[in-house]
């Protein structure tokens, strides 16, 4: 395969998202033509949805053994497709890690976007709300939040540019929510609402990273720790 490259920048004010992953070398069985087709055809039907497939099965190997025990050929193996079937839905490696980041953050978007787009209810305790379920959720998907956040992809190699896109519009969402707690006096309004944003942003992802990381080891604690920090990053009531 080609060496993977994608180097367009994702650019929020000054911060630059980057990445560069090593190609994947891949051997392709040399199976007739007809075969194969019918091979492909008949693995379709019997999994139905072949690409979800993949990446659940893909999620559940970097669960057990991290992202060095993934390879297409292991993954083709335990979905019970031919080697080259990976292939149709994902280019290289590279591809397939970018797909279940992509993937995390529409299950992340599932389990918040219902605080941040509700008006008829309390802001303070919708944003607490926000921070217990965007803790909860990094840590109990910690491989699939490692993907979407981590150096994997956006430090040691490329994403691709759909990710990209997933991920601007993340936090171009969470920016504008910030933007109209500020403007109902819960979050600071004497600081730019885009730093306000990446602060505020960086706690709930240090917390998720200290869970994550095995550093923080009591559970129990963690939606304690979510109040704490909505507590601190929100304005204080006026008496």
């Amino acid at each position: 395969m080609n060496r993977a490259g994608c180097a367009v920048g994702n650019h929020l004010d000054t911060v630059k998202l980057r990445f560069n992953l090593d190609p994947v070398k891949i051997q392709r069985q040399n199976l007739p033509m007809p075969e194969h087709k019918e091979s492909l055809s008949k693995n379709r039907y019997h999994h139905g949805d072949l690409r979800q497939s993949l990446l659940n099965t893909a999620t559940a190997i970097i669960r057990e053994g991290g992202v060095d025990a993934l390879s297409i050929r292991k993954l083709a193996d335990q979905v019970g497709v031919s080697r080259t079937a990976p292939y149709h839905h994902f280019k290289d490696k590279r591809a397939l890690l970018c797909a279940i980041a992509e993937q995390g953050f529409a299950q992340q978007a599932a389990a918040v976007s219902a605080l941040t787009e509700t008006t008829d209810a309390d802001g303070r305790a919708l944003f607490e709300a926000y921070v217990i379920a965007y803790i909860r959720f990094a840590d109990e998907n910690p491989e699939t939040y490692e993907l979407m956040f981590g150096k994997e992809i956006w430090k040691q190699g490329s994403p691709t540019e759909s990710l990209q896109a997933v991920s601007k519009a993340s936090f171009q969402h969470w920016l504008e929510w910030v933007g109209r707690l500020q403007q109902q006096g819960l979050l600071p309004a004497d600081h730019a609402t885009l730093r306000v944003a990446q602060a505020s942003w960086a706690t709930l992802h240090g917390l998720c990273r200290l869970f994550n990381d095995g550093v923080y080891t009591d559970r129990d604690n963690l939606e304690a720790m979510g109040k704490t920090a909505a507590a601190l990053l929100l304005n204080t009531p006026q008496a």
